[in-house]
């Protein structure tokens, strides 16, 4: 699919009016709202984070206070699911820890190259699952020389593609999507554009939100949308500022999309070939579904978007098939932490108190695919790299 031809929802809101800049983006209600949060109301202060600036922390971030972040993280995929959850979705693992106030590991980088004038586009980047850490994604989007010391779009005609999972496990996963939502209206104004795409996280807090306790057949038991986002991150400050153009915008996000021979994905799961033999038919099918707002089959949508690891080992045959089916040469998923695909796994006792070094994106599959999920919700890194990749 080419980009000019998207239904993508990124920067979408309550009201909407097409621009003339890209025929698929529409200016969400708040576009004149100015400032890093664009008036988000933060958390209160509790837990851990006292109000203080972390080290990581820079610029008009610094010393924000944050929401607890004491919901361990997950890590799906491992040990077997407890009778009714879905498979390979486990819940709090010891071998995945909170992020602590020192384990943010900072890497600086080279700014991003300004764009081609007159080539009607400019650089292509990705980035990683975020987690509610809004200001190690600001930091990172300023290292890349995307957005200025304000938070505000200052990357022309640049293309930036979110691969999902903004919320839960981190502090503030709502001012991570007010961001992207602002960001996609800023980068459209100067002739770029800032999109996303939907991750298990999302269709979780749409489930929580709009099916709560309701009993879903999962398969294994009964399950419920809410117990699930709880023991998975769920934090809640961001449902208690969750609003209505939130929901509006998380359910319009495309869960597949091709951008310069790169097929952007969110899970690293062949699954989404159950949803159709094409971009814009799986997209269709994924908002279809949402739409219905039937509780059974958005858990098995939220199931099936959880499952991960078919590219690791043997795992080239898998990322052909979805290359084959939707086109694209190589895969970008995020998803599943890249220390996990490499075996390294930090502690949550603190044994391990420097936490996972991660570089950059890890290519694996015979080259087919680059994994993004830098692990920043185990101390890891939130990785925004531009494609494609040097070297």
């Amino acid at each position: 699919m080419v980009e000019g031809s998207m239904t993508q929802g990124a920067g979408q809101g309550p009201e909407m009016e097409r621009t003339a800049t890209l025929r698929d983006f529409r200016v969400p209600a708040y576009v004149n709202e100015t400032g890093p949060y664009a008036h988000s109301p933060h958390p209160a202060e509790t837990g851990p984070y006292d109000g203080g600036p972390r080290p990581a922390e820079t610029g008009p971030y610094a010393g924000t206070p944050r929401a607890a972040d004491t919901a361990p993280p997950v890590e799906e995929g491992r040990p077997a699911a407890p009778e009714g959850y879905p498979d390979a979705y486990t819940p709090t693992q010891r071998d995945l820890p909170v992020i602590n106030r020192t384990d943010t590991v900072q890497v600086t980088v080279d700014p991003a190259p300004a764009a081609q004038p007159g080539t009607g586009s400019g650089p292509l980047y990705v980035v990683g699952d975020v987690h509610g850490y809004l200001d190690q994604l600001v930091a990172a989007l300023q290292e890349k020389g995307l957005v200025d010391a304000a938070g505000q779009w200052c990357a022309g005609t640049a293309r930036l593609w979110f691969l999902g999972d903004f919320t839960d496990r981190g502090p503030d996963g709502i001012g991570v999507i007010d961001l992207v939502m602002r960001l996609s209206a800023e980068a459209a104004a100067a002739g770029g554009y800032c999109k996303a795409l939907m991750g298990n996280h999302e269709l979780l807090l749409l489930g929580a939100k709009r099916f709560g306790d309701t009993p879903v057949n999962s398969g294994a038991g009964t399950a419920t949308f809410q117990a699930a986002w709880l023991l998975n991150g769920g934090q809640k400050s961001d449902m208690d500022r969750l609003q209505d153009h939130h929901l509006q915008w998380m359910a319009r996000l495309d869960a597949v999309e091709e951008v310069d021979g790169y097929l952007l994905v969110h899970s690293d799961t062949t699954a989404y070939l159950d949803y159709g033999d094409s971009i814009e038919a799986v997209n269709d099918t994924v908002r279809e579904t949402l739409t219905r707002n039937d509780a059974d089959e958005v858990w098995d949508l939220f199931r099936k978007f959880t499952k991960r690891f078919s590219f690791r080992d043997d795992g080239a045959d898998a990322v052909r098939s979805l290359l084959d089916t939707y086109g694209g040469t190589r895969i970008v998923h995020g998803h599943s932490p890249i220390p996990y695909l490499l075996g390294e796994v930090g502690s949550e006792d603190g044994e391990d108190t420097a936490g996972p070094v991660v570089e950059g994106p890890h290519v694996y599959a015979d080259g087919l695919a680059i994994a993004m999920d830098g692990g920043v919700t185990m101390a890891g890194k939130l990785l925004v790299q531009q494609l494609p990749l040097e070297g």
